[in-house]
């Protein structure tokens, strides 16, 4: 079977490629300000290695494939590629696994199937899959955020500790779990509940920051929304479909699944939402394939949360989805139909039928 979609990248006519890309990083402003006060210097080295390692490896590319190297550059594409996937690493995380993941999302998921425009999957997300599989220790190491009373490790600490210049902290000593990571790990233990779980000082106080940065990048995806970067279907299908299912699951058995609160505002829920799932090559381009595309994503976030092996899931659903995307364009396209044409699948109207 053939599916006939539009071609991509899937941009408005009034925009380029570089200003939408502006736009994003724009966006990512507010939420990146708000982890480096949480986390520290680590966030912005990610941010700024990151961006070397995308624009190095994209500028090789280009080079290999006999490609203009400056006029792709400036589309910024390889930034946000680069940024995206920086913020969804933990602070501290050492430079050559930052590496790894550029190269997978700027090389493989990217220029392997084309470059920009015909990428099948998010590449930031293919880059993040690639390292949680492979390193699943190094991008379990969230530090002590601010929101504990820790004294974050400076900037030169920080830089050195990622460069790998000097000896790896003790990780037991200065890191804490995520609020979803804490949540797995005590009710698979079987030796507390969520309740329990959620009483405990330390893991509000977690779960607070990223609450605060949760809301940071949402004020993020509704600058884009206001300035029609993005569409509102692909948010909020995901959102709502995630604080449904686990609102559900949560009223079914409180001491069991955690509550819409957590599933909602912690994690990479806000950043995947606005930043990741409403990729413009990636993603579903009808209104309705859009919603279909968003509330998919927001259950197998779900999904894979709850029970599968990954805390935070973000980017095997969006991934699943992107799979996805060909089938669901097809079957919710708009069709055209010729005159006195009528779809072959549309019945004949019963007898005392007014349509």
């Amino acid at each position: 079977m053939k599916f006939k979609t539009n071609t991509s990248p899937f941009f408005s006519s009034n925009s380029n490629v570089s200003t939408v890309m502006l736009q994003v990083l724009l966006a990512l402003i507010p939420g990146t300000l708000v982890m480096f006060y949480i986390y520290g210097w680590g966030i912005l080295i990610n941010v700024v290695l990151a961006i070397i390692f995308a624009v190095s490896l994209e500028a090789i590319a280009l080079i290999i494939r006999k490609r203009p190297v400056l006029p792709f550059l400036y589309d910024l594409s390889a930034i946000v590629t680069a940024w995206l996937l920086a913020l969804a690493l933990p602070p501290l995380i050492p430079w050559w696994i930052l590496l790894v993941g550029i190269f997978f999302a700027i090389i493989i998921a990217k220029h392997l199937y084309g470059g920009l425009g015909y990428n099948p999957f998010n590449p930031a997300m293919i880059g993040f899959a690639v390292l949680i599989v492979s390193f699943p220790f190094e991008m379990s190491q969230w530090i002590e955020n601010a929101t504990l009373g820790s004294k974050l490790p400076g900037f030169i600490e920080s830089l050195y500790t990622t460069l790998g210049i000097t000896a790896q902290p003790d990780w037991d000593a200065i890191t804490r779990a995520t609020p979803l990571d804490a949540v797995k790990t005590g009710l698979r233990a079987g030796t507390t509940s969520y309740t329990e779980i959620a009483q405990q000082q330390d893991f509000n106080s977690v779960l607070r920051s990223w609450i605060y940065i949760s809301l940071a990048f949402a004020a993020g995806g509704f600058w884009m929304l206001y300035k029609k970067i993005i569409h509102w279907q692909i948010p909020v299908a995901l959102i709502a479909t995630l604080a449904l299912f686990s609102g559900v699951m949560y009223l079914y058995s409180p001491e069991t699944y955690g509550s819409p609160l957590l599933h909602v505002f912690s994690g990479a829920t806000m950043l995947g939402a606005f930043f990741i799932a409403t990729d413009p090559v990636s993603a579903s381009t009808t209104p309705i394939g859009k919603i279909i595309y968003g509330a998919s994503i927001g259950f197998f976030i779900y999904i894979i949360r709850v029970w599968g092996n990954y805390p935070d899931s973000i980017a095997f659903a969006v991934l699943i989805m992107n799979m996805a995307v060909p089938l669901i364009d097809y079957y919710t396209q708009p069709r055209v139909y010729g005159h006195g044409q009528k779809p072959a699948h549309d019945p004949e109207p019963k007898k005392g039928s007014d349509k």
